[in-house]
């Protein structure tokens, strides 16, 4: 059974792809037909990925898509922290071979693996990650800084390049937000509420283009929907997913303030 408590949730999971568990971010369009689009959408864009160095990581060769530096995405590596009630919070993008071992260790705990459905060995969640990492841009797992300490692990996805899409009334740049709390002592303390916020608002600041950010939990997992309510979140709709039935949760930056 999912937590019961408004603020013990460790997460939210992403939308699974039917048959596998695991999502689907990285559907048709294919890369290319995608990246044509791309150089029309963005000016200078590349067409296809290219070397840098990802922030925090000096001199490490890595593609665009791989470093969180993909214009779909606005440069998350180069999003700057966050101040929160909580401490400082960062997200920075995942090196596979640094960060598999605590991410496996957190798809295995019960109460993530209800929703993620990525228990099992590290290569269960190796594939999750490599699907981004080496995938088009669209999808890009991070891990969550809290105060130096990484303790949660996100993904910021364009939720209108994804096949979430066909499931509600996309707009252009709509982002979409996936999380989960590691550590249990940072469940149950409202950190979750504090850092969706915290997370929302560096999309919305760094990407002028997006007008609003979008998650969708489980129906089931009410303590994830009270979260994302606490983080200035609003209900939009119920959704049906390939493997869930989701509450279609949504940050406007219009009423970013109000909320």
């Amino acid at each position: 059974m999912p937590p019961t408590d408004a603020h013990a949730d460790p997460g939210t999971g992403p939308a699974p792809r039917a048959g596998t568990g695991a999502e689907d971010t990285l559907d048709s369009p294919g890369t290319h037909e995608l990246l044509a689009v791309l150089a029309e959408e963005i000016p200078g864009a590349p067409s296809t990925p290219s070397t840098s160095v990802v922030p925090g990581a000096p001199g490490a060769p890595v593609t665009e898509n791989a470093a969180g530096v993909s214009e779909l995405l606005d440069r998350p590596a180069a999003w700057q922290p966050a101040t929160t009630p909580a401490g400082v919070f960062q997200l920075v993008p995942v090196r596979l071979g640094h960060d598999l071992a605590v991410i496996s260790r957190w798809m295995n705990d019960p109460a993530v693996a209800a929703f993620w459905e990525l228990a099992g060995a590290e290569s269960v969640t190796a594939e999750h990650l490599r699907s981004q990492l080496d995938g088009d841009g669209r999808s890009l797992p991070c891990l969550g800084v809290l105060s130096g300490i990484p303790m949660s692990y996100w993904e910021i996805y364009r939720a209108d390049l994804d096949p979430l899409a066909r499931h509600y009334p996309a707009r252009s740049h709509d982002t979409g937000i996936h999380l989960l709390i590691g550590e249990i002592n940072n469940r149950g303390r409202g950190v979750g509420a504090t850092l969706l916020r915290a997370a929302s608002d560096l999309v919305l600041d760094n990407r002028p283009l997006c007008t609003r950010v979008l998650a969708e939990p489980d129906l089931r997992n009410t303590p994830s929907v009270a979260a994302f309510l606490s983080a200035g979140f609003r209900f939009s709709a119920e959704v049906e997913l390939p493997d869930k039935r989701a509450a279609l949760m949504i940050r406007d930056r219009v009423h970013r303030a109000q909320l």
